[in-house]
């Protein structure tokens, strides 16, 4: 074992606990999300650090989640892959929440305000920002936006290879890979948008309940544990301290 590590059972039930805390608030803010739109579920897994102490680590489960029709024209979902491209006050996000809707500047924007952004090179301008003016919205599956007919923009798509680890900024918001080479455009061929629809929650309440329940026993179990060695201790120490 290496030389900075020194574990037994009191150390390692202890690291245990800290684990299922952990592992606890993140199906609890599963479970806090299943009804946010666009929202992915975090998963758990645990590994031995040094070969030694229990550490929970956590990962976005990407799958998509049941696309629900809204009646609002402009929400939007993706079918399949990619990410929808928002502009906050701290920098561009990925998102797969559809719910938009028009400021007092008449841009495209979300629940919070951030601006939805489209392909510079359309008539969104070299902000990016989509502006409509006064008419009926059309958003087809290839993610451009007309306005009675007329060509207005086109929505940035944006693809993540599926290995690579994104880091969450919110409820449904993501940051961007550090690395330009893993945010691509999304394939002209792989674009799937659905208007007037937004994708549910990918949480599977029952499931995540079911989890928690397990969590809890296990906790506790762990805590008897605890319990057990702290009283062997205890007997140990006072019968090495009786006079022979």
């Amino acid at each position: 074992m290496p030389d900075g590590i020194r574990t037994n059972g009191m150390t390692a039930a202890a690291a245990a606990l800290a684990m299922y805390e952990r592992r606890q608030q993140v199906l609890a803010n599963n479970l806090a999300n299943a009804n946010t739109a666009g929202f992915k579920a975090e998963r758990t897994f645990s590994r031995l650090m040094d070969g030694a102490i229990a550490a929970t680590e956590t990962a976005t489960d990407r799958r998509a989640g049941t696309l629900e029709e809204s009646g609002n024209a402009l929400d939007l979902a993706l079918e399949g892959d990619g990410f929808l491209v928002v502009q906050t006050a701290q920098g561009e996000r990925l998102t797969r929440g559809g719910s938009f809707r028009l400021d007092g500047q008449r841009r495209l924007v979300d629940g919070d305000g951030n601006a939805l952004l489209g392909e510079a090179n359309t008539a969104a301008g070299e902000s990016g920002g989509i502006t409509l003016p006064p008419g009926t919205v059309q958003i087809r599956t290839d993610g451009t936006v007309s306005v009675n007919d007329r060509l207005v923009a086109r929505l940035r798509l944006e693809s993540v290879p599926a290995n690579v680890a994104l880091e969450k900024d919110g409820a449904n918001r993501y940051l961007p890979p550090a690395s330009a080479a893993q945010r691509t455009p999304l394939a002209p061929e792989a674009r799937r948008v659905r208007q007037g629809f937004v994708e549910a929650s990918n949480v599977n309440t029952i499931e995540m309940m079911t989890a928690m329940i397990d969590t809890l026993h296990r906790y506790s179990a762990t805590q008897r544990s605890i319990s057990v060695l702290d009283e062997v201790r205890g007997r140990t120490a006072t019968d090495i301290a009786k006079p022979v």
